[in-house]
């Protein structure tokens, strides 16, 4: 067996994990908002001013930093009048994107603020672009923010929020290379030029304001905008899914694969690292300073919907094999910390890559939400320098690194390192060097997320088919980890002061 190795560098940070690359995605889609998050105030189902109880225990638990609304495609048809104002007199539309069913518009910009100050999160609103008018931009935000006389303001009052809330971020549009509008970037980044300079700050609220970056390896729209408009952004976007299939013949089925699709998954889900790196370099360019950020606000898995479900709602169960892909991306955000500055899994609920299923009264929690509950230790830590050597996983003449592996160190001083090994079949042998510390007064804490098959998922019989245990196969040096990693999967681990040593030497 060929050991991999890896040597830690505790005393050299590189840069700050920016929480916001944990953020999270929930659009008009499917039973993401609908059933997912609201039910409304008379649901039978458990619920807090019409918000789910269970999913907004389980979403504050993973420490949601940053949630981003209404879409994704919606948000380009969203018309944001129409959602605020009694429920009962709200205007209906199609939700042609999305199933052709009827929006009700009863989740609406006060129930999404609303969401934020239950979850403790920052709102990350993205604004209409594609059939919206620049006053309807701007007066939604002056809705949300201003803090005084005027006509949004008295409208917000009236509809019960006297004080304004707090907006961060707010993206001008939406894929307007595609949904947002099917736009030339020369054209769009006129038209964000004009849009965002009715994005006002009022008051003492600051907004970073997001411009619709490229799709995928369009690495040409990438320079259009950042040259004909860097200087009135703050940050720019980047879409990319993780399928193993065809987009439009055949994606896969998120439970019934082969080796083969395991293997290409996880193939492209490296791929992200190339395609941050090549756009990064482009910004580079006329942003060396790295002042605008790289927002990844839409990434994760995309298969074929399950059997028997509506194809408009995207709703798919979510594996062992999402998990890892969770974790990978996870590892390249974090080393490139020095310009991607959010990230936002799609979906939060019910959609895509979700964290969490509901079905009625019933809730699961997928394997990528476990991952994300594993990794919130990595939320506004220091990253550390690795230098790495790894074993290969072969598959038909291709190979790929067994074992990803991130550092960082949080404010108390505790140091985690996360692992994955991604070969379904061997079990990965990790040597890990400290320099910079000792290990001689520490302790180590450890959790896995593994499975005995490949398609392993929780199901609403089974909902603990897949979950975090303890891992226990570590040995311990006074300068060297050995960590022995079981075939697919996910491990954290803590290093602490050993508290007895602590009381020996005080």
């Amino acid at each position: 067996m060929v050991r991999n190795r890896a040597v830690i560098n505790v005393d050299m940070p590189k840069g700050t994990i920016n929480k916001n690359i944990y953020g999270h995605f929930a659009e008009h889609l499917g039973r993401c908002i609908y059933e997912g998050i609201w039910v409304g105030e008379d649901s039978p189902i458990p619920n807090t001013n019409g918000i789910r109880n269970d999913v907004l225990q389980a979403l504050k638990n993973i420490k949601v930093p940053v949630l981003r609304w209404p879409g994704g495609c919606f948000a380009d048809e969203y018309h944001w009048k129409d959602g605020v104002g009694p429920r009962e007199q709200r205007k209906k539309m199609i939700n042609t994107h999305w199933g052709g069913v009827i929006e009700n518009n009863h989740f609406g910009t006060h129930e999404f603020m609303m969401l934020c100050e239950m979850l403790e999160c920052e709102p990350y609103i993205c604004g209409n672009v594609g059939s919206g008018t620049v006053q309807e931009m701007s007066e939604w935000i002056e809705y949300m923010t201003f803090d005084g006389e005027s006509p949004m303001a008295n409208w917000r009052k009236e509809n019960g929020r006297e004080k304004p809330w707090k907006l961060k971020y707010f993206g001008v549009g939406n894929e307007n290379w595609g949904c947002g509008g099917n736009m030339r970037p020369e054209y769009y980044a006129d038209l964000y030029r004009r849009y965002q300079t009715y994005v006002r700050n009022y008051g003492d609220n600051q907004i970073y304001k997001i411009a619709c970056g490229a799709n995928v390896d369009d690495y040409y729209w990438t320079e259009v905008l950042m040259k004909n408009a860097g200087r009135f952004m703050d940050g720019l976007s980047l879409h990319y899914y993780t399928i193993p299939g065809d987009f439009w013949l055949g994606k896969g089925s998120a439970t019934d694969f082969t080796e083969d699709e395991w293997f290409i998954t996880l193939k492209k889900a490296l791929y992200i690292d190339e395609l941050i790196t090549r756009h990064s370099t482009i910004m580079d360019k006329y942003d060396p300073e790295k002042r605008v950020g790289l927002i990844v606000d839409e990434w994760g898995t995309w298969y074929d919907v399950e059997p028997g479900t509506n194809p408009g709602f995207l709703y798919q169960q979510n594996t062992i094999r999402d998990a890892l892909v969770a974790a990978l991306h996870f590892h390249i955000f974090h080393n490139h910390c020095d310009r991607v500055r959010m990230a936002n899994i799609a979906q939060t609920v019910n959609v895509l890559q979700a964290v969490i299923l509901t079905r009625g009264e019933q809730m699961i929690l997928t394997p990528t939400y476990h991952v994300f509950d594993m990794y919130k230790v990595h939320q506004d830590a220091e990253l550390l320098a690795i230098e790495s050597s790894c074993a290969e996983y072969e598959h038909r003449g291709e190979t790929l690194p067994q074992v990803s592996i991130t550092a960082s160190k949080n404010g108390e001083g505790t140091v985690h390192i996360s692992l994955c090994n991604i070969d379904h079949r061997n079990e990965a042998v990790v040597d890990l060097e400290f320099r910079g510390d000792s290990l001689a007064r520490k302790q180590v804490f450890g959790t896995m997320l593994t499975a005995n098959e490949m398609n392993a998922h929780n199901t609403f019989e089974k909902p603990d088919a897949v979950k975090p245990e303890p891992f226990r196969q570590i040995e311990l040096g006074q300068h060297t980890l050995m960590a022995k990693l079981p075939p697919m999967s996910v491990v954290t681990l803590a290093i602490v002061e050993n508290k007895a040593a602590l009381i020996e030497r005080q």
